[in-house]
């Protein structure tokens, strides 16, 4: 397995995969950034910094990601949530076909190993609140304003 760490505008990241795909996306804090890129994850390092800079608004990946079989479902459902747009835990548990299984669902939802690739940022509570996100809520605020399309410009 490779990794590299770089940097984005939430805090330096660690990408790790091999040929199999992508396996984990993750924030790490207090390492070196890495000098040279995989060639394993050039193609995650590209599409990671086009999204930070406003050039992408979806991942074409090769994806590993480890999990139970639950948790792999839970993930694929993700990366249906359109960029710029939100669900709650509730409309993917529904989607998912369980209303009973929201608890799982969010459960599954905080072990994501793909960080923004598999957008758990855009589920949001029932009442519109930022909750549950790992990273922090100050990150999924973010984010969600970087792909909000109604972007406020600013004046001055």
């Amino acid at each position: 397995m490779e990794s590299i760490y770089i940097q984005t505008p939430l805090g330096i990241a660690k990408i790790e995969g091999d040929k199999q795909g992508i396996a984990t996306l993750s924030l790490v804090e207090d390492v070196a950034l890495s000098n040279e890129i995989p060639s394993c994850l050039q193609e995650a390092v590209s599409q990671l910094n086009e999204y930070f800079s406003g050039e992408r608004n979806a991942f074409d990946l090769h994806l590993n990601p480890q999990g139970t079989d639950f948790q792999k479902k839970v993930w694929k459902s993700l990366e249906e949530i359109p960029f710029g747009k939100t669900r709650t835990y509730l409309e993917q548990a529904k989607i998912l076909g369980d209303v009973k299984a929201i608890r799982a669902v969010a459960a599954a939802n905080g072990k994501n190993p793909l960080w923004i690739v598999l957008p758990c940022h855009r589920v949001i509570g029932s009442d519109g609140s930022l909750t549950g996100y790992a990273g922090g809520l100050w990150r999924k605020k973010w984010l969600l304003e970087h792909e909000n399309p109604m972007r406020q410009q600013s004046l001055f």
